[in-house]
């Protein structure tokens, strides 16, 4: 799935809109999405929300596993956070580990804007018979 049709079918996914997160780039197995550290997306430490970071990770996952046009579901998922902060910006990279018929296997790291490793996500997808719908359907 190239970026312009990534963005267009995942507007529709509107909590990850509302986190004001954005895909940056697609394509076949793999994504990169961003999302600027605001405000609302801090716990009452200070630092930035697990679940924000989990929600940019889990986009990144969804188009990375839906990018070959057959509809993906996660069956499985994990994230491990390592490191901390209350500023800036994240980018969550998901790569395509295996692509067999029925389970896909991906990564996703999450960094900031200096190249940190901020948070790490793997997770399997059980692949669907039925294709994506596709825009205007």
């Amino acid at each position: 799935m190239e970026t312009e049709h990534a963005k267009a079918f995942f507007a529709a996914d509107r909590f990850a809109a509302l986190a004001g997160i954005e895909i940056i780039e697609s394509g076949p197995g793999r994504c990169t999405a961003r999302m600027v550290i605001g405000d609302k997306h801090l716990n009452a430490a200070g630092v930035v929300q697990g679940g924000a970071i989990f929600t940019l990770a889990d986009l990144a996952f969804a188009v990375a596993s839906n990018s070959h046009g057959q509809l993906a579901l996660a069956i499985n998922v994990n994230i491990s956070f390592l490191a901390a902060l209350s500023s800036g910006t994240l980018l969550a990279t998901a790569t395509e580990v295996c692509d067999p018929n029925r389970i896909g296997a991906y990564d996703v790291l999450v960094t900031d804007q200096q190249d940190r490793v901020v948070a790490r996500f793997n997770g399997l997808v059980y692949r669907k018979q039925q294709k994506l719908k596709t825009l205007g359907s």
